[in-house]
């Protein structure tokens, strides 16, 4: 039960009133486990007690509470101006623990045809194609846009899809995005039109019809930032706090190994094998590759692990420092970690993602003498191409190549 020197002795006996009194212990206790402070806690029993009140009053079951009472407790409370910070979250929450335990229906299944038809291609990218769920991320909501601009809330007949239909939408896209996120479009659109064509939608491949954005390989140059950077980045961050110290493990994993963001993100404590000195990197496609630790990236790995990592749940290695103690949601974390790493080192560079540490240990070793397969090798590139964009930063091997101008020296 509830400890009274929890809870306030009032908050208790409603509590004890209330339909949800039996649910609260289990609530606690899942809360205590994700890491959250017992005031958190406190407060949202609170809120929950509230709850519990409310739809007694109302008479309405425990087995029938759906989302729309939530909201409507929610709205009431807003007009009482009662609502705090924390509170929708631990309500919702409550909602979930009692979907699980099978107190509460589960929620039905999103009844609108366009969500049903990603589920489904969703479902066949993880599935059947093997897909991480980083390109799922960026897959499914070009697909939930595109339907709902050629559909609307109706059924999409995808069959009545034409040519004209794809153009618009990718010109669109293509005026508002960079030349980058809109060949992403065009990506997922042909994914999502072979589906089609594969589970017989369709009777015609429609892939063909979507048009290409223009983005000529190798016309940029890598984005990088020099090695003195680089070592300044690392030598700024600020190791006398657990959250520095993880910090700290994440981006040499990112400089050192030139990790991608989403890789760091899914790196769990199983992918580490301390007897071999490696860790394993489940990148693209689904590819497991084993990686040995430098020195300093496994000092750095075991100091966070043995005395900073919270003890939770989780089998990720890197641990969000606020509760819930889970792993970072996506990679867009990484990348926040690193700009914020980058802007207190004082460095200048226009650009300021995970994806930047990458970029710089190829060109620094490529720059140092190692070939490009060597370095295709340690980025884990399917395609020799991917890695020939680093030629374009090896200013010395480039001077050779370069023709004599008529009248002048080389």
């Amino acid at each position: 039960m509830i400890k009274k020197g929890f809870i306030f002795p009032k908050t208790i006996e409603r509590l004890r009133q209330g339909p949800l009194s039996k649910y609260l212990d289990a609530y606690r206790a899942a809360q205590f486990e994700h890491g959250y402070e017992q005031q958190s806690i406190r407060q949202q029993i609170l809120v929950i007690a509230d709850f519990s009140g409310w739809i007694k009053r109302k008479e309405i079951a425990v087995r029938s509470l759906d989302a729309h009472d939530v909201d409507r407790f929610l709205r009431l409370r807003q007009r009482q101006k009662r609502v705090r910070r924390g509170d929708p979250t631990a309500l919702k929450r409550m909602l979930a623990m009692l979907r699980e335990k099978g107190v509460v229906k589960r929620e039905p299944a999103a009844s609108n045809a366009p969500a049903k038809v990603t589920a489904e291609f969703q479902r066949y990218l993880l599935h059947e194609r093997g897909l991480s769920p980083a390109t799922l991320r960026n897959y499914v909501p070009v697909i939930e846009q595109f339907l709902s601009e050629s559909f609307g809330d109706e059924t999409p007949n995808v069959r009545l899809l034409c040519a004209s239909d794809i153009t618009k939408f990718v010109v669109r896209q293509a005026y508002r995005l960079s030349p980058v996120r809109a060949g992403l479009v065009v990506t997922a659109l042909r994914s999502f039109f072979r589906y089609l064509r594969h589970r017989g939608k369709v009777s015609i491949d429609l892939s063909g019809c979507v048009p290409t954005v223009p983005n000529w390989s190798l016309s940029t140059l890598p984005r990088f930032i020099p090695t003195k950077d680089v070592e300044r980045i690392l030598k700024c961050c600020d190791r006398r706090s657990s959250v520095g110290r993880r910090n700290y493990a994440i981006l040499l994993l990112l400089a050192r190994l030139g990790l991608r963001a989403g890789e760091v993100v899914g790196l769990t404590l199983d992918d580490i094998d301390w007897n071999a000195g490696q860790i394993t990197i489940r990148g693209k496609g689904g590819r497991s590759v084993p990686l040995p630790l430098a020195a300093d990236v496994g000092a750095a790995l075991a100091a966070y692990l043995r005395k900073d990592r919270p003890r939770c749940v989780s089998r990720r290695a890197f641990i969000r420092h606020r509760a819930p103690l889970i792993g970072f949601a996506n990679a867009s974390a990484i990348s926040t970690l690193v700009m914020r790493a980058i802007k207190h080192a004082g460095v200048e560079s226009p650009h300021k993602g995970a994806q930047v540490l990458r970029h710089s240990l190829a060109t620094t070793l490529l720059r140092q003498g190692g070939s490009l397969d060597e370095i295709g090798e340690l980025l884990r590139h399917k395609s020799p191409n991917t890695t020939a964009i680093y030629a374009k930063v090896d200013v010395t091997a480039l001077h050779t190549l370069a023709l004599p101008w008529p009248g002048c020296g080389r």
